[in-house]
This record gives C-alpha cells, sequence and structure tokens, in this order.
C-alpha cells in the first residue's frame, strides 16, 4: 500500500520506516527542508537503537522517501498519517492542536480518490471528530474517512514495540477504513498481534487513559520509597511482593527520581484539562502531576543531605541526563530540574551521558560537561546517578572513589547494592532502601 506519513519526529519517523519494512511506500512528509535534506543523506535527527539502520536499508530498498511535498505523495496515498508534535500548550496546559489542524487542511487540498486519513499524533478526545470538519470543510467532494491510531512506543525500545505490540487499536467505524488499516497491519498477523477496533473517541482516550495509568503506577511506588526509607523497608522488595500479583504486574513499579519525557508529562496534563471541560475533575491523576513535579526537585535536597545539608562549593557529578536510557531525549528530564535546584544551592555541576548532551546543552548550558563518568566524577564531593545507562552499572567503583574529593554517591536509580557499597568504602544513599554506614 502507498502511505504518506506526515511529520518526522519520533513517532512519524519510526512508524513510517517501520511501515516500509513491512513492505508498503511510504513518504515522509515534513516542512522543515533541513530536516528532510539531512533524511535523504541518511542522517538521522533523533537517537533510537536500530533506527539509522532500518531508514537506510527501507530507502535504498525504494520503500521510504522523505520530501517537503504533501501534495503528490497524499493524492497517491490509499493512507495518510498524521504524526505531528501536540506538545502541552503554553498558559493553559491543554494539548497543542493546532499542528494537528494545519495538516489536516493541507492533507484537504491533496487529497484524490478514497483516502483513509489516521491521527497517529496523541490528542484529546474528540479531535478526529474536528480533523474530520476541517477536511470536509476545505474538500467538501472528498472521498475520505478519518480514523484514529494511536501509537504505544517506548524511546528507546520503540522499533521491537512497533513490530511485536501489546494491542493495536484502531478507531473507525467505517468498513472501508477497518478493510486498509488491517491491510497495513496485516505483516503482523504472524506475531499474533491483537488488533482492537473501537469507535474513534474510544481509541483517543485509551492512549491517554494507559499513559496516565503508567504515570500512576511509577508515583505510587515513589511514594512507597518515601515511606520506606522512613519505616526501614526496601521498596525493591515491597515493588517486587506486589508485582508478582499478575493483577498489578511488575512493570513501571522502579522507584525514581520522577517520570519524565515527551508523553507522560505533556498526556497526563492534557488529560487533566479535558476532562475538565467535561465537568469530570480526575482528583487521582492531577495529583500524580503535582508529586511528580514535587518529586524531581526533591531530590537535590536528597543530593544536600548526602554532602550534610550545604551544597555551597561544593562539586557534583551527575551521571545520566536524558529522561531514560538508550534515548537523547532530553524533555521534561528529571535531570533538569534536579540540576537547577543544586545550582540554585550553591554547588558547582558537572555532568555526562553517552548521547544526551548534546541535547542538553540546549536546555543546560551553565554546566560543565565531562567524556566519560571518570571524569565526571573527578574531585567530586558527590556522585549522582539519575539515568540508568547499562554502562554506569559496571563501572570501575575503585576508580571512581579514587577521582572524587568524597566518596559520595546518591543513586536515583538503585543501580548498585548498599552492602557492596558499604564494603567498598563509600557513604551511599538509594531511593527507597536502607543506607549503610561505609567501613
Amino acid at each position: 500500500m502507498r502511505i504518506a506519513m506526515i511529520g518526522t519526529g519520533y513517532v512519524g519517523l519510526v512508524s513510517g520506516a517501520c511501515f516500509a519494512d513491512f513492505g508498503h511506500h511510504v513518504t515522509c512528509v515534513d516542512m522543515d527542508a533541513g530536516k528532510i535534506a539531512a533524511l535523504k543523506r541518511g542522517e538521522i535527527p533523533i537517537f533510537e537503537p536500530g533506527l539509522d539502520a532500518l531508514v537506510k536499508t527501507n530507502a535504498e530498498a525504494k520503500r521510504l522517501d522523505f520530501t517537503t511535498d504533501l501534495k503528490g505523495p497524499v493524492g497517491e496515498a490509499d493512507a495518510v498519517f498524521i504524526a505531528v508534535g501536540t506538545p502541552s500548550r503554553r498558559g493553559d496546559g491543554h494539548a497543542d492542536l493546532s499542528y494537528v489542524h494545519a495538516a489536516a487542511r493541507e492533507i484537504a487540498a491533496a487529497l484524490k480518490g478514497f483516502t483513509v486519513v489516521i491521527t497517529k499524533s496523541t490528542v484529546p478526545v474528540g479531535t478526529g471528530d474536528e480533523v474530520e470538519r476541517i477536511i470536509r470543510e476545505a474538500n467538501p467532494s472528498a472521498d475520505v474517512v478519518v480514523a484514529s491510531n494511536p501509537e504505544f512506543l517506548r524511546e528507546g525500545a520503540a522499533i521491537r514495540d512497533f513490530k511485536h505490540p501489546d494491542r493495536i487499536v484502531i478507531g473507525t467505524d467505517d468498513e472501508r477504513a477497518r478493510k486498509v488499516t488491517t491491510e497495513i497491519y496485516r505483516p503482523l498477523y504472524l506475531n499474533q498481534a491483537p488488533l482492537m477496533f473501537t469507535d474513534r473517541r474510544t481509541a483517543e482516550l485509551i492512549k491517554y487513559a494507559a499513559n496516565a495509568f503508567l504515570a500512576t503506577k511509577i508515583t505510587f511506588i515513589n511514594e512507597i520509597a518515601d515511606l520506606a526509607e522512613k519505616a526501614g523497608a526496601d521498596v525493591q522488595e515491597v515493588a517486587r511482593g506486589i508485582g508478582l500479583d499478575n493483577r498489578i504486574g511488575g512493570k513501571f513499579l522502579h522507584a525514581g527520581p520522577g517520570f519524565g519525557g515527551s508523553c507522560f508529562p505533556k498526556d497526563t496534563r492534557a488529560l487533566v484539562k479535558t476532562a475538565q471541560d467535561h465537568d469530570v475533575p480526575l482528583r487521582i491523576v492531577e495529583a500524580v502531576l503535582m508529586v511528580n513535579e514535587n518529586r524531581k526537585r526533591a531530590m537535590a535536597r536528597k543530593v544536600s543531605a548526602a554532602l550534610g545539608g550545604n551544597l555551597r562549593g561544593k562539586t557534583v557529578g551527575v551521571l545520566g541526563l536524558t529522561f531514560k536510557p538508550n534515548t537523547d531525549d532530553m524533555r521534561e528530564a528529571p535531570s533538569i530540574p534536579l540540576i537547577i535546584a543544586l545550582r540554585d544551592q550553591g554547588a558547582t555541576v558537572r555532568a555526562y551521558d553517552p548521547v544526551g548532551m548534546e541535547q542538553a546543552k540546549l536546555e543546560l548550558p551553565e554546566i560543565d560537561y565531562a567524556a566519560d563518568p571518570y571524569s565526571c566524577a573527578k574531585d567530586a564531593d558527590a556522585l549522582v546517578i539519575v539515568t540508568e545507562w547499562e554502562q554506569f552499572r559496571a563501572l570501575d567503583l575503585d576508580r571512581i572513589k579514587g577521582e572524587m574529593r568524597q566518596p559520595v554517591i546518591v543513586d536515583l536509580r538503585n543501580v548498585y547494592r548498599p552492602e557492596e557499597m558499604a564494603e567498598l568504602g563509600f557513604i551511599y544513599d538509594s531511593i527507597g532502601r536502607p543506607a549503610p554506614t561505609a567501613r
């Protein structure tokens, strides 16, 4: 089938490349000429494991193209996916749908023959209705069906998630659209991927509800971690004990510095605003947002406490800047409010991240950046593990200790075992676990 993918951000580029790998002919469209030129040269604007090879293979096979011209690809397409950004709108937290609406207007003018226009961007309930209204108003004669197909991709594992999904949600009541979308995803049938058809508004809400629920699990275990610290319990064992209950499950029960990234913060805010518009306040989700924001800056107080309550004149090394491993995404990363709070308290901050430092420099230009974990630890009074990159799990701890001014490690991801760190002579603090005394 011929597919036009409007938007070459994270969702659009990964989805377009994977659809092309299924054997479809995909044209990715973006108004950013510089980005399109770079993609044609094989330069990938985001870090996602395996994506560069996937794009290269399908571009060379002539199944994947890139262009700034929307008209041609849309006119030839069986399906047009809208995969543009929906960031939080300044001032009120609603999802900014201006890019979605602009794409709908451009698509309307280019439609030829029967076409399914599919919203893949994360959008509030009812957005599909507005997209359909815009298209029909701009092109009353268009033979078009508007459907919803939310994405459920995890950054760092997006290609696997796309090709081995837990579910594929399609929001449409139109039989022709069902046939087109079924054919698009047909290569996944051998993997027995559950294709779930529902109405459009339900599909839109499924995406928001899923993200809000996962954000709630993270926030819940973070609050339990705080209690575990005070009560002398181990949150990791608590998480394992409740996660073995198959009604709960172990995923997203890892205590840490709070959630960030491109999805959970903005989507939970947008869901709260949508609910308020419908006069249905979501108190649990509102609390999740409040607790998560407070937690990020609270991590700086944890670092301060490990250094006796005073950071003025101290040097703090930060390992990991991106909101999670295997991505260069700095959007709402917990490292940002942490570092700002550390500097507010008088600390000098030096940081290292395997792939995220170029993006981090845009957010945090005033701190120092190190070439590796060991130069990050040099003469540091404390070292903070913020992102659980694999290379941070196998550090030469004797070397780290030798580089530091004081052997203080604050582990916000529980990468190491407290008893082992004590044996090595570290003053070690982690999340939701008793802190042993250094020997």
